[in-house]
Formats: C-alpha cells, sequence, structure tokens
C-alpha cells in the first residue's frame, strides 16, 4: 500500500516544489538585509522576486515557503538558548528552528494568500494586493499572542539613511514604504511600464535615501547639562553566569569595572549602568551587595538589573541604587518573553490545581505593574527597557510622559554572537529615531552602545568583550510625528489600499495564469 500526500499537498492544490524552494531561496535572499549583514540591496530585489512569483501562482504556498526561508536564515539564533546546556536541552534546538520558521510561513501565507484574493484574477493587482497583505502580516505580528515584532521587513533599512522615515512612519510605515518599492516593477504587464515601475522605484529610493541624508546632517542643540554616562559589560558568558564558582566572580568583575578610574581626559560618569539581571543576590535580600555597590561607584548612584520577590512571585526588574546603597526607584518588567520568562496562561492553569507553571507560585516572571519614567534629577527622566522590551515602540508610548533619554540593560548571551544581538542593536537603533531620543544601552556580553537620537552608534562595545563605555548621552530632539500618533494611521491606510486594490483591480487585463491563490 503506496502513502499519499495529502490533497492540499498535491498538485494542482501546491505549487511545484520547485516553486516552493524558489520562494524559500528568495525568503533567504530578503534575510540578507537583516543584521549583521544588512544587504538590502540582496533584500529588495530578492522581496520583489517572492511577490512577482506569489502572484503568479498560488500566494498562500509561495507565501508560507518564503516566510519559511526568511526565518530560517535570519531567526537560526533562535537554537542558541537550547545550547546553554546542551546535554539537557539540545535535543530542542532543531524543533525550535523548525516551529519558528513555521510560523513565521503561517503569517506570510496569511497575508499573500488574502492580498492576493484583492486583486481578482489581475496580475497587477494581485502584487499590490500580495504587498499590501505581507504588510499587514508584519502589523499582526507585532501586536497579537503579545507580540512579535522582529525582523520585519522594514527593518532591513537600518543603518541606512532610509530608517529616518521612521521617525514619521514607525517600523509599519518602513515595511510598506519597503514592500512599495518591491512592487512597482510588476504593477504593469508591458516591458515598457514595468521598466518604468522600476525607474519610479530608484528615484523612489534616492529620493528616500536624500531625505534621510539631509536629516541626518541637519543641527543638533547640545545638551545642557552635559550627562556622561558609565556602561558596564561585564561579558559573563550565559553557561557560566549563575554557576556557584562563577557568580561571585562576575559580581565582582562589575565592581572592579564600576571602580575603574576614567580614561585620561574623560570626566567621571553622573550615572554607572550595569545590564540585565547582573547581580547573584535579590533585590530584598541584598546582604552587603548593594554596598559593595555604593563603594565600588565612589558617590555616584548605579542603574543595575536586578530580580526581586513579593510574596511568591519573582520580578525582573531595574533599580537604582544610591551613594549609600539604598534602594531609590524601581521599575519591574512589564513585557515578559513568553515560555523564557514567564509560561502563558500558567496562572489560570493554576486555578484548576496545576502550578508547575505559574508565576504566583514562583514559578517564571511576574509582569510589573506597567511602564513608568525614572527621575533622575539633573539626569533627566529615563524611561528604562528591560531587554526585550526595546523591541515594542508601541509599549514606549504607553508613558505619561515624553522621557528625555531610554535606557536599555539586557542580557543577549542567550542569543549566541552571530546575529540575535546585532538584531537587537538594530532594534534600538531603531527606536531612537521613532521617538528622536538617545538610547543608553548596557549588554552583559555586548553589544553596549550609546545611540543618538538619529540612530547612530556614538560608542560601543562589541561582542564578548569585557570592559566599559564611558561616553556623554546625546541630546533629544523634537518629539516626532510617529511618537505621537504611533501606528494608527499606517495600519488605517493598509485597510484602505486594501478597499482600493479590490476596487480597482478589473481596471487591470486579466492574467489567465494568475487566477490561483
Amino acid at each position: 500500500m503506496s502513502l499519499r500526500w495529502p490533497a492540499f499537498l498535491r498538485a494542482p492544490c501546491r505549487p511545484s516544489w520547485r516553486a516552493l524552494a524558489l520562494a524559500a531561496l528568495l525568503g533567504v535572499g530578503v534575510a540578507a538585509g537583516q543584521a549583521p549583514l544588512g544587504a538590502w540591496f540582496v533584500a529588495l530585489p530578492a522581496a520583489s522576486g517572492l511577490l512577482a512569483l506569489a502572484a503568479s501562482s498560488r500566494a498562500g504556498w509561495i507565501g508560507f515557503a518564503g516566510g519559511f526561508g526568511y526565518a530560517a536564515a535570519a531567526m537560526f539564533w533562535i537554537v542558541e538558548p537550547f545550547m546553554v546546556e546542551p546535554e539537557v536541552f539540545g535535543w530542542m534546538a532543531p524543533f525550535a528552528l523548525v516551529f519558528m520558521a513555521a510560523g513565521m510561513g503561517a503569517f506570510w501565507a496569511l497575508g499573500a494568500g488574502l492580498g492576493a484574493r484583492l486583486g481578482r484574477g489581475r496580475r497587477g493587482a494581485r502584487v499590490a494586493g500580495i504587498a499590501v497583505g505581507l504588510v499587514a502580516s508584519d502589523a499582526l505580528r507585532s501586536y497579537v499572542f503579545t507580540g512579535f515584532p522582529w525582523v520585519l521587513f522594514g527593518h532591513l533599512w537600518i543603518g541606512t539613511p532610509v530608517a529616518q522615515a521612521a521617525a514619521f512612519v514607525g517600523p509599519i510605515g518602513l515595511s510598506l514604504l519597503t514592500l512599495v518599492l518591491a512592487a512597482l516593477p510588476w504593477l504593469a504587464r508591458s516591458p515598457r511600464g514595468r521598466a518604468l515601475g522600476a525607474g519610479i522605484t530608484v528615484v523612489a529610493l534616492a529620493g528616500l535615501w536624500a531625505g534621510g541624508t539631509a536629516r541626518l546632517n541637519a543641527p543638533e542643540v547640545p545638551r545642557d547639562p552635559p550627562v556622561n554616562l558609565r556602561l558596564v559589560q561585564p561579558n559573563a558568558p550565559q553557561a557560566l553566569k549563575w554557576l556557584p564558582e562563577y557568580r561571585l566572580q562576575f559580581f565582582y568583575r562589575h565592581l572592579d569595572l564600576t571602580a575603574e578610574e576614567p580614561a585620561p581626559g574623560k570626566p567621571r560618569p553622573d550615572l554607572v549602568i550595569w545590564p540585565e539581571t547582573a547581580v547573584p543576590f535579590l533585590l530584598n535580600d541584598p546582604g552587603a551587595g548593594l554596598q559593595m555597590v555604593a563603594e565600588a561607584a565612589g558617590g555616584i548612584p548605579v542603574a543595575l538589573g536586578i530580580q526581586r520577590e513579593e510574596g511568591r512571585r519573582y520580578y525582573n526588574s531595574l533599580a537604582v541604587i544610591g551613594a549609600d546603597g539604598t534602594v531609590g526607584q524601581v521599575y519591574d518588567k512589564v513585557h515578559l518573553v513568553p515560555f523564557g520568562e514567564y509560561m502563558p496562561l500558567g496562572d489560570l492553569a493554576a486555578e484548576f490545581g496545576i502550578a508547575a507553571f505559574a508565576a504566583q507560585e514562583g514559578n517564571g516572571y511576574s509582569s510589573g505593574p506597567g511602564e513608568r519614567l525614572l527621575d533622575l534629577g539633573r539626569l533627566g527622566r529615563a524611561e528604562p527597557l528591560i531587554c526585550y522590551e526595546a523591541v515594542f515602540p508601541q509599549d514606549i508610548r504607553r508613558v505619561p510622559a515624553r522621557p528625555d533619554w531610554l535606557m536599555q540593560v539586557t542580557n543577549d548571551a542567550w542569543f549566541g554572537e552571530l546575529s540575535g544581538p546585532w538584531q537587537h542593536l538594530a532594534q534600538a537603533r531603531l527606536r531612537a529615531i521613532e521617538f528622536g531620543l538617545p538610547l543608553a544601552r548596557a549588554a552583559n556580553t555586548g553589544v553596549s552602545a550609546m545611540i543618538d537620537a538619529k540612530g547612530r552608534v556614538t560608542d560601543e562595545l562589541g561582542m564578548g568583550l569585557e570592559g566599559v563605555i564611558d561616553a556623554p548621552l546625546p541630546p533629544a530632539l523634537p518629539e516626532t510625528l510617529y511618537a505621537r500618533i504611533g501606528d494608527g494611521p499606517v495600519v488605517a491606510l493598509l485597510a484602505l489600499l486594501a478597499v482600493l486594490i479590490f476596487l480597482a483591480a478589473p481596471k487591470w487585463r486579466v492574467d489567465p495564469a494568475a487566477r490561483r491563490v
């Protein structure tokens, strides 16, 4: 008895395996635009080719294959956390990568499949619809299931002048600009029309580049009074960080780096910043730890990542330690990593007697009460971001008043050295652009960085290095348009474009080869 594929996996329900392989390869090409490569000149043509392929075949299938290849190439770092203890968790790594890639494929399949239906069999309209659908999938992925706005289409511009557009349209708007540029060469059927579309793409990209360059070159008002920060990077490998024979050693390393004299010609810092979960004790049971921190800092306040306990709940927190070792302002992380820092529905399961996954029983972290500002006196008001929180611009907008700067503490040791930490840094750069605010970033193993309000890295300490950054805090810019309006207008524009494409589709010439979804 021979085995047969289910009907939906057999031709003609699906495209040929060759077409699916090509779609996956094009997805890999789009991934080349993400950090650390930043090869937008590869990613944009690949995205354009993927749109054309999806429009001429079953778009949902092509979207799935393209998204699978894209995520597998851009997010292979997902295997790294499982390799911290490979003898225990290593077997799970390939399953994590496959499920992550399939999840991205599902979002792209949904966007491409529904977008193609807007075209009603007209190839040019299908291309436009698929482009809008894929941007909508970026927007959906940014919000549903607590959100995961990682490696969006628009992120391929980070590090180029085009990224400055994010100050006006945000990350979803950047994705829309990206796929509009990719779609333009395919909106017409004639060679002359396609050449014209390609020309418009080149001119539009040149205009965005020139506009971004002009914004980068615009003069800035210096910060007054100046603020000098020290960012501490202890370089504690995750596999060793919490071992009894190493955890005190890494704590003393923090102390030594904090007490280090500034380089000749550099002023003493006004604030020292340690990374996420930097110390081997709880905030509410520090012993002599906080006094040791204060002594090492020599009268300078220290903002450090620390865990704290309240009843039977634990929090991933950031605390400001004063000159005498007293605890000042405390922020508890709000946006936790599902399955990493807490188990979704764990507290609900506890109501039915299953307490092994409940944060309220001390199994994982609990979410803090809400976003807040740290009032640091003459240093201004800083908005703290713990690790993953820096990837959510919608969360940054929730604070009651505009901050003067952003402070990120993170531990990217979980994600290796090849791509994950660099993509996280790229997100921090984009947040600075979107809000017109400088961002100080202290990372355990790297990359620690000072980032100005236009997303430029003014100073950094790379992966796998131990040391400090002593750097002035760059000035803030006036509040950006995106900071005021958020993603709502771009999402509304996507809905409007979908309606217009559907209504205008009959005016495109029918392409019989492009009827299938």
